[in-house]
């Protein structure tokens, strides 16, 4: 945290007034300041070999015998900027993951497969709520299934006679 903005953030305890030297992510900004940061130091890389959202980050090579080299360029600018990563959330070398709830691999993005079988499981809704649900979870697959706001219009319709 800059050092002239320490003051804004501080708090008082029984053992006296106390800042933040590093920004907390209970502040409304947080978020979108830290996304902002990492925006900036790996913007060399961002859409070339790497893809960063907030704190996750993908470090990808079109080819095996890149990746190394890549990697070293991530590295050096987390090192240069005195940032770290959670050993237990990194894997290295490995041809496809999760990211942001997606699947990640040499072919490109898919679905996750988990949440393509948490809507084959749900119940038929019955409620209100549970229509809203379905068209949500329906919606964050939506770049993968063809006219999906059609499919998905006959709950769009019930759900708004229910309201009335």
């Amino acid at each position: 945290m800059h050092p002239a903005d320490q003051d804004k953030t501080s708090f008082i305890t029984g053992q006296g007034l106390y800042c933040y030297k590093v920004m907390p992510f209970g502040l409304k900004n947080a978020g979108a300041t830290y996304q902002c940061l990492v925006n900036k130091l790996f913007k060399p890389l961002i859409r070339k070999s790497m893809e960063v959202y907030i704190d996750d980050m993908i470090t990808k090579s079109q080819m095996a015998h890149q990746h190394p080299e890549d990697l070293r360029w991530t590295f050096q600018i987390i090192r240069e900027n005195q940032m770290r990563l959670n050993p237990t959330k990194c894997a290295f070398g490995v041809a496809a993951g999760k990211f942001l709830g997606f699947m990640v691999h040499e072919r490109g993005i898919e679905a996750n497969p988990e949440k393509i079988k948490a809507i084959i499981e749900l119940e038929s809704p019955k409620t209100l709520q549970q229509a809203q649900g379905l068209t949500g979870r329906i919606a964050a697959l939506n770049r993968f299934i063809s006219r999906s706001t059609d499919k998905c219009l006959p709950f769009l319709k019930s759900s708004s006679r229910e309201r009335t």
